[in-house]
């Protein structure tokens, strides 16, 4: 198992780019865009940056940050726009937990899905 965290995809307002990490090449091509418009959009609507990563038991979290002194950065709106994300992305984002702990983490595929 990992002991450390692996960084998905993420987005970045200061210097305007988008990262996603090539180990999840073989992701669908419908399902990067998807993180991207997702990231993307994020930044641009609250600024500052948005990692999502795969923690050791395989949960995808959201990691938002902002340089010191950004005074355009929304604090209280980037709680809000993650907890709207995780709500109205729900199904993508257990996809994405699910591939993750079947191809990285080596689990089994459950029976019941």
């Amino acid at each position: 198992m990992y002991q450390e965290e692996i960084v998905l995809c993420g987005s970045s307002a200061y210097t305007k780019k988008y990262y996603l990490n090539e180990a999840f090449e073989a992701l669908p091509e419908s399902i990067k865009d998807e993180l991207k418009i997702m990231c993307v959009l994020y930044t641009e609507d609250i600024g500052g940056t948005l990692t999502l990563f795969f923690d050791e038991e395989g949960t995808l979290q959201f990691q938002t940050g902002a340089d010191e002194g950004d005074l355009l950065y929304d604090d209280i709106g980037s709680v809000l726009k993650v907890k709207q994300l995780q709500r109205t992305k729900q199904e993508l984002l257990e996809a994405l937990e699910l591939y993750f702990k079947v191809f990285f983490l080596g689990e089994e595929f459950p029976e019941d899905l």
